[in-house]
C-alpha cells in the first residue's frame, strides 16, 4: 500500500485517521505541527505517497507548509480543517492542496478521497515522487515557469512575492472565472 503523512496538532484526529488507514494496509507517518510535517516531507521524499494536513497548526500552518512543499514536490495533499467557508477552501487550493475536507468529516469519505488521489497519482506514474509538471503556463505575453515559480514577460523575469505569484497562477489556471476580493484573500 502507500505511505501517508498525517499532520494535525490534535492527537485524537491523528490517531483516528491513522487507525482507519492502517486497517487498509497503509503505512502512517505522523506530525504534530507544520514544521515537523515540512521536515518529514523534505527528508522522506520520494518515500511519501500522500500528505493529509490540518490547516491550523501551531508554528507553521498547514497552508504555509503546503506552499513550501509545492516548491519541491507535487505529492498529493489533502487539507483537513474546521474552516468551511468558500474563501478558506479557495485559499487551500491556491496554496497547492489537491483536496479539502472539512471537520467534522466522515472517515469513509476521507478514505474514498485518499483512494482517488492515490489512484490518480499512480496512474500518472507520480506516486511517491515529485510529479512532472508542465514547465510553462502562458496567457498572452505573460508566462509562468511553474517549476522555478517565476513570471516571464518579453523574455525578462518579473520579480514577484510568493503571494503575487500564487495569485497570478490561480488566475491563469482559471480563465474567465470571477473571484471576490474576500475569496482571494
Amino acid at each position: 500500500m502507500s505511505t501517508i503523512l498525517i499532520a494535525d496538532d490534535e492527537a485524537r484526529i491523528r490517531r483516528l485517521v491513522s487507525d482507519f488507514l492502517k486497517r487498509d494496509g497503509h503505512t502512517i507517518v505522523e506530525a504534530a505541527d507544520g514544521k515537523e510535517a515540512l521536515n518529514i516531507l523534505e527528508n522522506r521524499r520520494p518515500g511519501l505517497d500522500m500528505a493529509i494536513m490540518d490547516v491550523m497548526m501551531p508554528g507553521l500552518s498547514g497552508s504555509d507548509a503546503c506552499m513550501q512543499v509545492r516548491e519541491f514536490s507535487n505529492v498529493p495533499i489533502i487539507m483537513l480543517t474546521a474552516r468551511s467557508e468558500d474563501s478558506d477552501k479557495l485559499m487551500g487550493f491556491a496554496c497547492g492542496a489537491d483536496d479539502y475536507v472539512t471537520k467534522p468529516f466522515n472517515i469513509l469519505e476521507l478514505k474514498a478521497r485518499i483512494r482517488a488521489l492515490l489512484r490518480r497519482a499512480a496512474g500518472n506514474g507520480q506516486q511517491g515522487q515529485a510529479r512532472q509538471r508542465t514547465p510553462l503556463l502562458t496567457v498572452g505575453d505573460l508566462s509562468l515557469d511553474t517549476e522555478q515559480r517565476v513570471a516571464i514577460r518579453d523574455g525578462k523575469t518579473i520579480d514577484l512575492t510568493a503571494k503575487e505569484y500564487d495569485l497570478i497562477e490561480l488566475l491563469m489556471k482559471n480563465p474567465r472565472r470571477v473571484y471576490s476580493r474576500e475569496s482571494l484573500m
